[in-house]
Parts: structure tokens; C-alpha cells; sequence
């Protein structure tokens, strides 16, 4: 895996009424702001695949995946609003995700339903352990609310891994 560029801290805050220290926001955003960009990169990699996909299971995996890329995109939304929630800024364009996602390229050239599955399940692997790193830092910083919003992912995550490794069972 490539160095992850650290996604800018953010410097400005907007004024809330929310009974967080400004310390403890400051650590839960940079920690959300990585995962907001992943959470990005995940999702496009996962219509990567949607879009590219050939062979014999072509129509079950071409749902799969779209399916997957949709729940993602409920991520990013959560994530982004969380994070505008504690008074900073969601910072979710494409060039910011790419910066600072941590997870590697999707390999463009990869066609059939396996090489997918290969590459997605490595992702989702790799995205899952950032998530489950995520809930004990925040609930360790004292944002229970945003732990308990990545245990939420966190499951969705897991099932997702398991169905991609179960088509690569035998």
C-alpha cells in the first residue's frame, strides 16, 4: 500500500452549541475527514467494478456491486453530515479522496467477476480495519456518537467482506 497523504487538519470551527471540547472535535474530525475519503474512493472503486465486470456470474455481481457502491454512498453522507455536526467543514471532492483515502488504486484492467471480487474484498478489508481502528479512537477521545456511528458501518462492512469472500470459496 502507497503512503497516505494526512487529510488537512481542520483549523477553523464553526460555533455550535454541541457540549464536545473543541479538542475533542479536532481529533473526531481528522479521524472522520480519512474515513470520508475512503469512504469516497471505496465507493467509486466498488462502481469500478460494477461497470467493468464480465462472465458467467456477470448480472449477479453487476447488482452486487451496485448495491454495495449505493451503501457506500450512505457512508459518505453519514460521515460528511457527522462531521459538519461537530462544526467543521466535510471536505468530499474527488482530489481530497484521492489524497487522502488509504486505500491503493483499483487495478483498472481487472475484468472478470474474480479479479473483482480479489480487489474489492482486499478493499473492504482494508476499509473495515480503518473502521474498527476509528471506534475505539473516537469513543477513547470521548465521542461515543461517532463510535457508535462507525459500529454501525463497521457491520454493514463485515457482512459486505463476507459476501465477496463467499464467491471465492472453492
Amino acid at each position: 500500500m502507497t503512503a497516505v497523504q494526512a487529510v488537512q487538519p481542520q483549523t477553523e470551527f464553526y460555533p455550535t452549541r454541541i457540549d464536545l471540547a473543541s479538542d475533542i472535535r479536532t481529533q473526531v474530525v481528522i479521524i472522520l475527514s480519512q474515513t470520508l475519503a475512503s469512504s469516497l474512493d471505496l465507493k467509486t472503486q466498488t462502481k469500478q467494478a460494477h461497470w467493468n465486470v464480465k462472465g458467467m456470474d456477470f448480472i449477479q455481481l453487476h447488482e452486487l456491486f451496485d448495491d454495495m457502491a449505493g451503501e457506500l454512498e450512505e457512508f459518505v453522507d453519514m460521515v460528511a453530515e457527522r462531521i459538519t455536526a461537530l462544526g467543521a467543514i466535510a471536505k468530499g471532492t474527488a482530489r481530497v479522496a484521492a489524497k487522502a483515502s488509504i486505500l491503493p488504486e483499483y487495478p483498472l484492467d481487472a475484468v472478470s467477476g474474480k479479479e473483482h471480487l480479489i480487489a474489492l474484498a482486499d478493499r473492504y478489508a482494508a476499509y473495515g480495519k480503518h473502521i474498527r481502528e476509528a471506534i475505539d479512537k473516537t469513543d477513547a477521545a470521548g465521542d461515543a456518537d461517532t463510535a457508535d456511528l462507525y459500529t454501525e458501518m463497521s457491520r454493514a462492512i463485515d457482512k459486505r467482506l463476507w459476501f465477496l469472500e463467499a464467491h471465492l470459496v472453492g
